[in-house]
C-alpha cells in the first residue's frame, strides 16, 4: 500500500476537501503540510457541511491528524475552529490531533501588517489580493529566522527574547505604515493565555509519523491552495507564500521524500482563481456567469468571489510535471452541464508564437493569449452519476480529452459535493 499526497493542480479551490475526506476512509492518518488558515476546505458528510481551514480533514473521521511543520498556525484561530467543530459533533482530543512543536505561529501583529501592505499599494498591479490574515508576514519572519514556534508557548522566558527579536524588526516597518510600535507586554499576555489551549496537541510530529511509518500505516498528506501559487513555481508574485508543490509534502511534515508515494492532482473540470494576478482563460461573460453560480464559487473562508474560465491543459500539464503527479481527481463535472459548446486551452499566443507552457516572466503571463479546442457539450446531468459507464458520451469524450492533452489519468471523477458521489478509477493507496 503507497501513501498519498493530496495537491492542487491549477490555482487552488479544486474541491480538494471532499477528495481528501473521501481518501480518508481508506487511510490511517492525515497530514496538513503548508499553508495557513487563509485556505479552506468544505466537506460535505450526509448532508452536513463541515468548514476547515486548519485542521486536516482526517478529524472529521476521527482519523488521526497532523499539522506539521510547514503550517503556520495562528493559535487563536485554531482553538476557535477546534471549538466549532466540536460544537458539530466532532471530537478532538490530543489523541487525535497533533500539532508540530516546531511549526511557526501567525501572531496579531502578521494580519495588521498584511492588510496595511495592501493598502498601501497604490501602483497598478502592486496589489497581491491577499487574504489578510498574516500568512505571508508569518513565513517571512519564519525564513528570517526570528519566528516564534509553537514550542516556544512552553517557556515565558523565550517568548520575552523572541518577541524583542521581533520588535527590533517589525517596529520599524510598521512605522513606515503608520502603525503603533508593537506592545511586547500586551503579545506576551496574548501568548500566555493561548498557550495552554494549544500546548496539549504539541508533539514531535516527525516522530509521530515515523512510528506511524514503522507500524505500516497508510498517510495521506493534504496540500492547501495549487500549484500556481506555488511561491517558486506560480505566477509570481502573485502567489501564496509557501510551496504549495508535492515536493513540499516531505519537507512540510518531516518525512523523507520517498515515504511521500503517490501524487494524487486535485482538477477542476473547468478553471478559478481568487485575487489577483494573470488568468488566460478567464471569462467575463454568461458562460463565466455560469460557471461562478452553479459552481458555487465563493471562497470557503474569505468568502471572496472566484474568477472563472475554460479549463486550462497548458496549466495542468505543466502542474503534472512540476508535481510529478501519477493521476488526477477530476471535480466538478457536473457544473458543465447544460453549456451546448465546451473550450480548452492547448497553448498560449505570446508575441506572435503559441507555447505550450506557462513562461515565468509576469509580462508574458498578462499578455497571454490563449488558443482553444472546441468541443461538445451535453444536456444531460452528470451530477450524482457514480460510475463511469454512466456518463453522457459527450462527457466521457470531454474527460478522456482532458487526459490526452495533460499526460496523466482521471484517478476519481467527482459528480457533486457529496462524498459518495464519487466515481474510482483507480485507487490511489494502491500505488
Amino acid at each position: 500500500m503507497a501513501n498519498v499526497a493530496v495537491v492542487g493542480a491549477q490555482w487552488g479551490d479544486e474541491g480538494k476537501g471532499k477528495i481528501v475526506d473521501w481518501l480518508s476512509n481508506r487511510a490511517d492518518m492525515v497530514v496538513r503540510f503548508q499553508g495557513g488558515h487563509n485556505a479552506g476546505h468544505t466537506l460535505v458528510v450526509d448532508g452536513k457541511v463541515y468548514k476547515l481551514a486548519l485542521l486536516p480533514s482526517g478529524v472529521v473521521q476521527g482519523k488521526p491528524s497532523i499539522i506539521g511543520n510547514g503550517v503556520v498556525v495562528d493559535p487563536w484561530h485554531l482553538v476557535g475552529e477546534i471549538e466549532k467543530i466540536q460544537a458539530q459533533g466532532v471530537a478532538i482530543t490530543p489523541d487525535i490531533l497533533t500539532i508540530a512543536d516546531n511549526a511557526c505561529l501567525i501572531l496579531p501583529i502578521h494580519p495588521a501588517l498584511d492588510v496595511a501592505r495592501e493598502a498601501a499599494a497604490s501602483a497598478p498591479g502592486a496589489k497581491i489580493g491577499t487574504t489578510g490574515r498574516g500568512i505571508g508576514p508569518a513565513y517571512e519572519d519564519k525564513v528570517g529566522r526570528r519566528a516564534i514556534r509553537v514550542c516556544d508557548l512552553a517557556n515565558e522566558e523565550d517568548l520575552k527574547v523572541k518577541i524583542d527579536r521581533l520588535r527590533s524588526h517589525h517596529d520599524p516597518l510598521r512605522a513606515g505604515l503608520g502603525l503603533e510600535p508593537i506592545d511586547p507586554a500586551a503579545l506576551l499576555a496574548q501568548l500566555l493565555e493561548i498557550a495552554p489551549k494549544i500546548l496539549p496537541y504539541v508533539k514531535p510530529a516527525w516522530r509521530v509519523l515515523d512510528q506511524a511509518q514503522k507500524a505500516g500505516k497508510r498517510v495521506l498528506f493534504e496540500g492547501a491552495q495549487g500549484a500556481f501559487l506555488d511561491v517558486d513555481h506560480g505566477t509570481y508574485p502573485y502567489v501564496t507564500s509557501s510551496n504549495t508543490v508535492a515536493g513540499q509534502a516531505a519537507a512540510g511534515s518531516g518525512i523523507g521524500p520517498r515515504g511521500v508515494g503517490y501524487v494524487l492532482g486535485i482538477v477542476k473540470a473547468y478553471t478559478t482563481r481568487v485575487g489577483e494576478g494573470p488568468f488566460a482563460c478567464e471569462l467575463n461573460d454568461e458562460v463565466g456567469q455560469h460557471l461562478a453560480v452553479v459552481g458555487r464559487e465563493i471562497g470557503v473562508n474569505t468568502g471572496r468571489s472566484r474568477r472563472c474560465g475554460w479549463f486550462d491543459a497548458v496549466l495542468v500539464r505543466q502542474s503534472v510535471a512540476i508535481n510529478g503527479i501519477d493521476g488526477i481527481a477530476l471535480t466538478k463535472l457536473d457544473v458543465l452541464d447544460g453549456l451546448k459548446t465546451l473550450k480548452i486551452c492547448v497553448g498560449y499566443r505570446i508575441n506572435g508564437e503559441v507555447l505550450d507552457y506557462l513562461p515565468s516572466s509576469l509580462k508574458d503571463q498578462a499578455s497571454a493569449e490563449p488558443v482553444f479546442e472546441e468541443l461538445e457539450g451535453w444536456t444531460e446531468s452528470t451530477g450524482g452519476v457514480r460510475s463511469f459507464k454512466d456518463l453522457n458520451a459527450h462527457a466521457l469524450k470531454y474527460v478522456r480529452r482532458i487526459e490526452e492533452l495533460i499526460g496523466a489519468p482521471v484517478a476519481l471523477l467527482s459528480t457533486s459535493p457529496e462524498r459518495d458521489d464519487t466515481i474510482l478509477m483507480r485507487d490511489p493507496f494502491q500505488g
